[in-house]
């Protein structure tokens, strides 16, 4: 799998996730399997106006690469600026995605995100303006469309391979949807049909059986995977030995329990053990998700502030499940 000039290992990816697909979990996902991790979405203006926050998360780690950063916004000047000034000159930093689909409120009323879809002229200029300034390839993720009255995702596709785009994820859910229903994998096999430029297929891949049938049913070049990764970073692995025709494994109480504890580690010296416990907790409860008497252990571990604590008893739950 090629975008741009990149050469990627598979083509099975980690999506972009605000408050999840941080630096330790994209870690995790990449030692996993997953062929290329995108960031948690990035304000464009935050990265302008040299937000302390903004900025952290834009750290890479060399373990995690290749990695995407996404970046998001509706100033195509801006955008631009933060391009040629900071992003290029980031070694670390693989490809350069823009994010056009995020569905938030708050995202949306400033005109950011999923509100492009609305307006196609500007969504056209941020992309063509981004991809004459980058020197990294530039991909795109949109949805396909705002409501069911206004599914354009097969104009957006032909506007994004016109500006240069190197490839697109498409999360087959329009707007209104947010991540409700089901997602619809035939308009993915119709915008497909529609460019030429690689397409990565983001909706409803919970299972590794879900991967496979992506691939099969739309024939979109990649797959990228949300939800579906929470607490199951083995799902990378396990499509890809699917598609190479090996046995499906699922992951033993051992190897849960050990993931959490090495995502917590990480959590903790990337973020301090404050930060990094208090974000886990959610992750943590992920993983134990349909565990034997997880609930208690999910109830015990939300009211802990020290990581060793939460590893005791990880350890003294996995000696009693």
């Amino acid at each position: 799998m090629k975008i741009g000039d990149l050469v990627l290992d598979n083509n099975v990816f980690l999506a972009p996730m605000a408050g999840v697909s941080d630096l330790a979990f994209r870690i995790i996902c990449r030692e996993m399997g997953a062929g290329l991790v995108f960031s948690e979405m990035i304000s464009a203006k935050g990265m302008y106006y040299k937000d302390s926050k903004t900025e952290e998360l834009t750290s890479v780690d060399p373990r995690e690469r290749p990695v995407a950063l996404q970046i998001f916004g509706s100033d195509p000047n801006i955008m631009a600026f933060v391009v040629e000034k900071y992003i290029n000159k980031r070694k670390d930093i693989d490809i350069l995605d823009i994010n056009m689909g995020c569905p938030a409120p708050k995202i949306v009323k400033n005109g950011d995100g999923c509100a492009l879809m609305k307006d196609l002229d500007l969504a056209a200029k941020i992309m063509t303006t981004i991809v004459k300034v980058s020197k990294k390839p530039v991909t795109a993720k949109f949805r396909i469309g705002w409501d069911d009255d206004t599914k354009n995702g097969v104009e957006m596709a032909k506007i994004a391979e016109e500006s240069g785009i190197s490839a697109i994820t498409i999360h087959a859910r329009t707007r209104q949807m947010f991540y409700s229903g089901e997602a619809d994998w035939d308009y993915i096999r119709k915008i497909k049909e529609s460019v030429s430029i690689p397409l990565i297929g983001n909706g409803d891949i919970f299972k590794p059986e879900d991967g496979i049938r992506m691939l099969a049913e739309t024939g979109c070049d990649a797959i990228s995977i949300g939800r579906g990764c929470q607490g199951n970073p083995w799902i990378f692995k396990r499509i890809l030995n699917l598609m190479n025709g090996k046995e499906d494994t699922p992951p033993t109480k051992d190897q849960i329990i050990s993931t959490a504890i090495e995502h917590l580690n990480l959590a903790c010296a990337f973020k301090g053990e404050r930060v990094g416990v208090r974000e886990m907790r959610k992750q943590i409860s992920w993983y134990l998700k349909g565990m034997r008497n997880s609930n208690e252990i999910k109830n015990k571990i939300n009211k802990i502030e020290t990581k060793k604590e939460i590893i005791n008893i990880l350890e003294e739950y996995l000696q009693n499940i």
